[in-house]
């Protein structure tokens, strides 16, 4: 095997993988250093030179020139005679430079320096390709393609090839891509799977919706707005807290635009996710009235303790603060940190209730607390709203709601 056409595979394998030359030939001089040192023990009077042009291979052998009957150690001297068969003009105490053919080696240990050399590189490949991507965590990919789709995850082209995959549950529930198609998505974690980097993409992660927002408004690369948190229900629905150091600047019309301009490229870009840019602010009270935008909150009780925030509400607002499937309140209280409880006000001080807790011992504790997520903790507050709606919004069958409601009926009849 001639060193040009095993140099040129190797050369052809590292253009594949995408390895600096400099790397490369490190490698290379590494790995016949060790098939040197498995033929002759040591590899201290050896050079393994790699041509940096032409990528040609040459080995070479020094050794210190004696007499014929002087010569102990045949790694490190050369008796004259033979060495004059290299070179004529060789002395005793010259240098014999000797150039190795690589068959002296035999084809069996250059095949073997070839695969050590394959897996080598392989696993540099893995290494390098894991360092780069660890650093690029929470980046965002402007250009993936669509290479391959499977049941439960999407694999994705970068500009350079390397394998990236976008898990089902990181997607947005309505996301459809066809092979091909360009996505955008953040890279979100990577690891290590079996000594193979797995580098997963996101679009579901509140990073993803983050660095939309600094790509549409520049004010926030700039640093005059800052994104104080992000929750979201993928899909659905999601809530922004931004602040602005300069009282000049408004966080939340620089961040939806004027008519919207801004923030409706990244709602398409979200499957249509209604997005709530809500004005930070650290007073408390202030901040969770504009958490729950829409609804107009009447008064609202901080316990710290506890972590947790009752609310109270007139009846007509209580399903804007809960919002469609729960969202709404939900969100609000992953942006606040607390537990938000929802209190109905009665519309007279002498209307007659009856909290829902008295009725433990006639309806079970978990159709309760299913009625409680929606914010309807008192007997009326359920009366009030239709089966229709209950059995949408829970998970209770429309029989189960029409039972409730008969207990709930009768105790205002006795």
């Amino acid at each position: 095997m001639h060193s040009e056409g095993l140099v040129e595979s190797f050369s052809e394998f590292k253009e594949l993988k995408n390895i600096d030359r400099a790397t490369m030939i490190r490698v290379v001089e590494d790995v016949f250093k060790q098939m040197i040192k498995k033929k002759y023990f040591n590899d201290e009077n050896f050079d393994v030179i790699i041509n940096d042009q032409s990528g040609d291979l040459e080995i070479y052998r020094s050794r210190v020139v004696v007499d014929d009957d002087d010569c102990y150690s045949t790694a490190s001297e050369i008796e004259l005679t033979e060495a004059r068969k290299i070179d004529p003009d060789l002395n005793v105490g010259d240098d014999c430079i000797e150039e190795m053919p690589l068959e002296i080696f035999g084809r069996r240990a250059v095949l073997t320096a070839r695969q050590t050399l394959m897996g080598r590189i392989m696993e540099l490949e893995k290494d390098e390709l894991y360092k780069k991507y660890k650093d690029r965590v929470g980046e965002l990919l402007t250009n993936g393609e669509v290479y391959q789709i499977w049941k439960n995850e999407l694999m994705v082209l970068d500009d350079d090839g390397n394998e990236l995959v976008l898990p089902k549950k990181e997607m947005i529930p309505a996301d459809f891509y066809k092979k091909g198609e360009t996505i955008k998505a953040v890279i979100y974690k990577v690891e290590m799977l079996n000594g193979s980097p797995r580098i997963v993409l996101s679009r579901a992660a509140p990073v993803f919706l983050e660095r939309m927002m600094e790509l549409e408004v520049p004010e926030i690369i700039d640093g005059l707005i800052t994104i104080k948190k992000i929750v979201r229900e993928p899909g659905e629905r999601a809530k922004i807290a931004v602040e602005s150091y300069d009282d000049r600047i408004d966080p939340v019309g620089s961040c939806v635009g004027v008519k919207g301009s801004r923030i409706h490229g990244i709602v398409r870009e979200l499957k249509n996710e209604n997005l709530d840019v809500i004005n930070y602010t650290s007073n408390l009270p202030l901040m969770v009235s504009r958490a729950l935008s829409p609804a107009k909150i009447s008064s609202v009780k901080v316990d710290e303790d506890k972590k947790r925030i009752s609310v109270f509400l007139k009846p007509d607002q209580v399903s804007l603060a809960i919002g469609k499937g729960g969202h709404n309140i939900k969100l609000a209280g992953k942006l606040l940190g607390y537990e938000i409880d929802v209190f109905r006000e009665s519309e007279e001080e002498d209307d007659f209730d009856v909290d829902l807790e008295e009725f433990a011992d006639e309806i079970d504790s978990w159709i309760l607390d299913e009625l409680k997520k929606l914010g309807l903790d008192t007997a009326k507050s359920v009366l009030a709203c239709t089966d229709e709606d209950l059995v949408r919004r829970t998970e209770l069958e429309e029989e189960t709601v029409r039972e409730v409601k008969l207990i709930l009926q009768k105790e205002f009849e006795e």
